[in-house]
């Protein structure tokens, strides 16, 4: 296939374009836009190299010189969308603060990308926005007093943990969508099944745990920041705790 090489490479350090010729009539980011677009409309599997050679106006063939895989393909499209995040300002000095507000940020990339969470692995972890973000989150983790190899499991953590999450709420929303009945129905007969159960005496600690009164869940977004900052906490037991924990 054209543009391939026998040898493992980083797509950033290629040129924008293999080969002789005159100057490149399209920029990777013309091409993970055009990518992102189809995956954002249609889905992951939509994505094929002939069709964002389409959609951007050229040949298929073409548009290996500029992106020998699919797999690079796939690093500029999470790279492109890795921009999304506002990191324009300075470190607050608080770190669980910045912590969480990145994966906030993090949680609705994924939200408007649904395809990111299939594709997001350290093998993109390279690319100028992913460094760029890791740059930023190690500054925010300055004041943490533990080993720089630990700030990078937390920062790994927090994306792993949001990633999680997110994949949760997708196959949630799919069950839903797919379903005959509201969401608010299945959830009924379904904890109507679990009581049932619970009530046999087979499931003595969850029988325990209800005994005591099990909290409804409350809101996502509360749900979330509670999950995230306990895990921000684990990371400097020390350190204050926050809220929910």
């Amino acid at each position: 296939m054209a543009g391939r090489t026998a040898e493992p490479e980083v797509i950033w350090a290629r040129p924008e374009r293999a080969g002789r010729g005159p100057k490149p009539a399209y920029s990777r980011a013309d091409i993970a836009a055009a990518a992102v677009r189809i995956a954002d409309a249609d889905g992951l599997d939509a994505v094929s190299m002939r069709r964002v050679a389409a959609e951007i106006g050229c040949g298929t063939m073409s548009l290996y010189n500029y992106v020998p895989r699919k797999e690079d393909l796939y690093e500029l499209m999470v790279d492109l969308v890795s921009a999304e995040y506002d990191l324009s300002d300075e470190p607050s000095g608080d770190w669980r603060a910045d912590m969480l507000d990145l994966a906030r940020q993090a949680r609705g990339i994924m939200r408007r990308h649904p395809w990111l969470v299939r594709v997001m692995s350290t093998a993109y972890s390279i690319s100028p926005n992913a460094l760029r973000c890791l740059d930023w989150c190690l500054a925010c983790l300055e004041s943490l007093d533990v080993p720089a190899g630990t700030k990078l499991e937390l920062f790994g953590m927090v994306n792993g943990s949001v990633m999680v999450y997110v994949a949760n709420e997708q196959a949630v929303a799919e069950r839903t969508r797919s379903a005959p009945w509201s969401a608010e129905r299945e959830q009924a007969v379904r904890g109507a099944y679990m009581m049932s159960q619970v009530t046999t005496g087979d499931y003595p600690h969850l029988a325990a745990l209800f005994a005591e009164g099990v909290a409804p869940a409350d809101d996502p977004e509360a749900s979330f920041d509670r999950i995230l900052t306990r895990l921000l906490d684990s990371f400097d037991p020390k350190g204050r705790t926050g809220p929910g924990s």
